[in-house]
């Protein structure tokens, strides 16, 4: 699949992804978008997303993205759902359903059958960045910017390169894309370890406020919304915690949750391999992949835990 060859007649074209979008879902989409706007100078692109994380402010074009909502057209020709399938798309839901023709790319197990008129569906992809890299053309289709935004997706995905999704198409991708001369290593520092003050407080609080149970197999731990609002901070400043427990020795299963309203709680679970978390949280409405994955959840923390534990244990007795 080349992507231009699906987008050929287009006159208008919108992109999106996930809700609360992450890493690989704003790389992708950033990528994406400044290659089209590159490649189809007659086309007007674009991309619809909530407002990313400052930490990726080092992405060009990032300001452009349209984060109320508001399309350009009463109908998109084409509409393009990156990194999930179309019912987290949020807002941008409805334009992806009305577009002339809907382009469904992702790499998450749990969207295998895809959401559009054109899917393309790659579980073995360490992200969707990666994928994009392959549908625009390679290197020969890249600029420094395009290739940055595409870079930051991937090392996000694949935690560095450190995570079992990394394979050696990975790797040589990557390798193409720093070939275009940005600053990768600062790149790195920046969008992935460097923290703010209040991100690392309220790491600190997560981890000291964390439970070990199931024989020391898994670890959870929850911020509520007081404690955010004690921190002034938001969602963006929670990403790395649930990695961070996954980390912890002797922990198969790790668990962050942090409070979205009364009674409502989003989860994160990652995995050291013993435990399938993409099949946790499906099994209650979410997806993601074999290591990390994530829903949302209705109840009390206690009563979400013991619904998890439920799942994570038959999977650790069958392992």
């Amino acid at each position: 699949m080349n992507i231009l060859d699906e987008i050929k007649e287009a006159g208008t074209i919108g992109i999106s992804g996930h809700i609360r979008p992450d890493g690989d879902c704003i790389g992708s989409v950033m990528g994406l978008y400044l290659f089209l706007k590159k490649a189809c100078p007659g086309v007007r692109v674009q991309a619809m997303l909530e407002k990313p994380a400052e930490i990726f402010s080092c992405i060009n074009g990032l300001e452009e993205i349209c984060t109320d909502f508001v399309p350009i057209t009463d109908r998109f020709d084409v509409f393009i759902a990156l990194d999930t399938e179309k019912t987290r798309l949020g807002a941008a839901e409805r334009f992806f359903d009305e577009a002339g023709k809907r382009i469904n790319i992702d790499h998450h197990i749990s969207n295998a059958k895809g959401s559009g008129d054109v899917n393309y569906i790659a579980p073995d992809a360490s992200s969707t960045s990666e994928l994009v890299y392959e549908l625009i053309g390679g290197s020969e289709a890249l600029d420094a910017e395009i290739a940055k935004a595409l870079y930051i997706g991937i090392i996000h995905d694949t935690g560095v390169f450190r995570y079992s999704n990394t394979s050696p198409k990975t790797l040589k991708t990557a390798a193409e894309l720093i070939s275009c001369g940005f600053d990768f290593s600062s790149i790195i520092d920046k969008t992935f370890y460097e923290k703010t003050y209040i991100q690392n407080q309220i790491l600190g609080r997560a981890l000291l406020e964390s439970i070990l149970f199931m024989g020391g197999k898994c670890l959870v731990s929850m911020i509520d919304k007081k404690t955010l609002a004690f921190y002034d901070a938001s969602p963006q400043d929670l990403e790395g915690i649930a990695s961070h427990l996954r980390s912890t020795k002797g922990v198969e299963c790790a668990i962050f949750m942090y409070q979205m309203d009364n009674m409502e709680y989003k989860v994160s679970l990652r995995s050291n391999g013993e435990v399938d978390v993409a099949q946790v949280a499906s099994f209650f409405g979410g997806g993601g992949h074999v290591k990390a994955a994530g829903v949302t959840m209705q109840g009390t923390f206690y009563d979400i835990v013991n619904n998890l534990s439920a799942q994570i244990d038959k999977q650790l007795k069958k392992g």
